[in-house]
């Protein structure tokens, strides 16, 4: 293995991390207001789309792990992955508009059932794009300071999606009317789509596989499955986003509800959301020379632990707005690291995977993660939504039940997530990095 081919243009690099802006811009505006949206707007009961989340992100089961398989079976002139990027570019933007375009005019069944089948295409297309955007970076290089380099850009395009998708929103809202008129939702989802469409094409144009597997592009998918599922680092991996999903998924749901009803302060959900992941923009900086130098397990386990000590604080300083989001900002910096640490380990699980199996199922190992992302997504943000029917949440008349019921679940679910991280990340193998993969490279332009 030559080291130089490893070294990654600055262009392919960008266009790598703004490519998870890209799958993620629209997203994240679902995640952070489309039960808002669903509940407050138009209309729709809190358990039944609490139960549209869950429903929809289970069947995901069975879709994520065909496209991975997909993609380790997918031999093309464009390579294995960047195919995906170009053919569902459009329809995903497209989409991410639909699913804020409930019509007004039908009954209530027939507004689920809309809502239902444009949230679950969502999140098909998510799934045929998010899928090799995670299978690509293991083929991009084998090196793992580039690998951190490259998880610094992805945590920095997720940063300005989250941050675009959360903070843009309120003043797009506003301008419309605010939080309970359907054009501005339409406005901001029209807008996030071209911005998507545009990331995701520059993804496909100008990054590149070379890191080659040479396993034939046939294989048996239950053996495959159980090796998966024997490789530890993998484990660790999908454990520790499930968990990361829950916890960021319900905090993109209950932030505007806190804001609203908790500290009466609506102002707050334009530093609030996007400070749920807008700090990745400093993390994307701070991670890779941290971890580099403690490790991702030691390095992520301090963060986390840190962040939920700083979360533990914050019941107390509800009376200081400006304090509480000090520390609250602090809280999501700490986090942050994580995230560029989890998009490492997806990456050195496949490394580990060829070293105890011989193959390196780049396609197949990130469905499984983007499976518990997914789903950690639904767990979180439908558990939002049965706390709220479970509370007797009213939007227009909330009761002092339903808020105590947001605080705690705000504090309390959170907490606890980062602490059961914290555990997950200590199981990390420390032989996962050492574990020399055997790995063909081809240098752009070579045969």
């Amino acid at each position: 293995m030559t080291m130089s081919a490893d070294r990654l243009r600055l262009s392919e690099k960008l266009s790598y991390g703004f490519g998870d802006m890209g799958y993620s811009l629209p997203y994240n505006m679902a995640s952070g207001f489309l039960l808002l949206y669903y509940v407050n707007v138009v209309g729709l009961p809190a358990a039944a789309v609490g139960t549209i989340f869950l429903v929809a992100r289970l069947l995901d089961a069975v879709i994520d792990m065909g496209v991975g398989i997909a993609v380790d079976r997918t031999r093309s002139r464009w390579g294995r992955t960047r195919p995906y990027f170009l053919f569902t570019a459009l329809p995903y933007a497209l989409l991410s508009v639909a699913v804020f375009a409930v019509p007004e005019g039908w009954s209530q069944g027939a507004q689920l059932a809309y809502a239902f089948v444009t949230f679950k295409a969502l999140g098909i297309l998510m799934s045929f794009g998010a899928i090799p955007y995670t299978a690509m970076m293991p083929m991009m290089t084998a090196d793992r300071d580039e690998r951190l380099k490259l998880s610094g850009m992805r945590s920095f395009g997720t940063s300005v999606g989250v941050v675009l998708g959360t903070a843009a929103v309120q003043p797009i809202l506003t301008a419309f009317g605010g939080e309970k008129q359907p054009d501005g939702y339409l406005a901001a989802a029209a807008m996030f789509g071209v911005l998507s469409l545009l990331c995701i094409l520059a993804l496909f144009r100008n990054c590149r596989e070379r890191v080659v597997d040479e396993a034939p592009a046939r294989f048996p998918i239950l053996p495959e499955i159980g090796r998966m599922l024997r490789n530890r680092a993998w484990v660790i991996s999908f454990l520790f986003c499930f968990t990361y999903f829950i916890r960021f998924g319900g905090m993109m749901a209950i932030t505007a509800y806190f804001a609203i009803e908790v500290m009466r302060a609506p102002w707050m959900i334009g530093i609030m959301l996007p400070a749920v992941a807008g700090t990745l923009l400093l993390s994307a900086f701070v991670a890779p020379p941290i971890l580099a130098r403690t490790g991702i397990r030691l390095g992520s386990a301090g963060a986390l632990g840190l962040a939920a000590a700083l979360f533990a604080l914050l019941p107390l300083l509800e009376g200081a707005p400006p304090l509480f989001l000090a520390v609250y900002v602090a809280a999501c910096l700490a986090t942050s690291i994580t995230t560029t640490a989890a998009f490492t380990m997806c990456a050195e699980a496949v490394d580990h995977h060829e070293a105890l199996h011989g193959s390196r199922r780049e396609g197949l190992l990130s469905a499984g993660v983007s499976l518990s992302t997914k789903v950690g997504m639904a767990l979180g943000t439908a558990g939002v939504a049965f706390v709220l029917a479970a509370s007797g949440y009213v939007p227009d008349a909330v009761s002092d039940a339903a808020r105590e019921a947001i605080r705690w679940t705000y504090y309390g679910g959170t907490v606890a997530l980062l602490l059961a991280q914290v555990g997950i990340v200590l199981a990390w193998p420390r032989a996962a990095a050492s574990r020399a993969p055997h790995i063909h490279l081809t240098l752009e332009g070579a045969a």
